[in-house]
């Protein structure tokens, strides 16, 4: 009941606020554990990915900071979240993600971090990488255009919905990793995830992998 009340809240919110528009939405499966990884430009990216993987088992990972805020904390504990810390290592955290993904849940994640200030991809942080390769669950890749915080507020102001375009790519599968070149492998692997994210974006938006080799031959494709 609270996950339907919860879908319900989003869907509304975001039709009242934003005009979305999706593309190749058939791409996302409607079962079985999943890993999908967007680029991050502001507040609302996570609802909207939320939005485009209507499913019941997800799995949030909220910041920790919102900890501190008692309402916040009683709403994460309602939607069965989970607090991350973005700059320790947190292993309780890793077992329990670990745990519902083989368990066949939906993460919803940003391999960049953080949110992008410059709306370029930022470098993709090795994590999302670990988790695909560590339990063999499929990645899909996810591209959001026009969601910047400022875009949106400026908006709210004039009363107008702010455009939003939401690209949804292919599933990507990963082979677990040796210990023998596990750093190198990983960053193979984050490369292609940002890769394949930065193939669904406009050009303005390729950022930090705007040069590289791997982005150019899926463009070529």
């Amino acid at each position: 009941m609270i996950n339907r009340i919860a879908r319900f809240l989003n869907r509304s919110l975001l039709k009242a606020i934003l005009d979305l528009e999706f593309i190749d939405l058939e791409n996302a499966p409607r079962e079985g554990a999943l890993i999908v990884a967007g680029n991050h430009l502001g507040a609302l990216d996570g609802l909207v990915v939320y939005y485009v993987v209507d499913r019941r088992d997800y799995i949030v990972l909220v910041a920790e900071y919102h900890s501190q805020y008692t309402l916040r904390r009683l709403l994460v504990k309602i939607a069965g979240a989970i607090f991350v810390d973005r700059y320790h290592a947190d292993f309780a955290v890793l077992r329990e993600v670990l745990k519902r993904l083989n368990e066949g849940g939906v993460l919803i994640i940003s391999p960049e971090g953080t949110r992008s200030r410059t709306g370029g991809l930022l470098p993709g942080q090795p994590g999302t990488a670990y988790l695909a390769a560590k339990t063999g669950v499929p990645v899909l890749p996810v591209s959001i255009v026009g969601s910047e915080d400022r875009l949106i507020l400026a908006n709210l102001k004039r009363f107008k919905r702010t455009p939003v375009k939401i690209t949804v790519g292919e599933v990507i599968a990963f082979q677990p990793v040796s210990r023998q070149d596990r750093e190198e492998t990983l960053q193979g692997y984050t490369d292609e995830i940002m890769c394949q994210i930065a193939a669904l974006l406009p050009l303005e938006y390729h950022g930090a992998y705007a040069d590289h080799p791997r982005l150019k031959e899926i463009l070529n494709e």
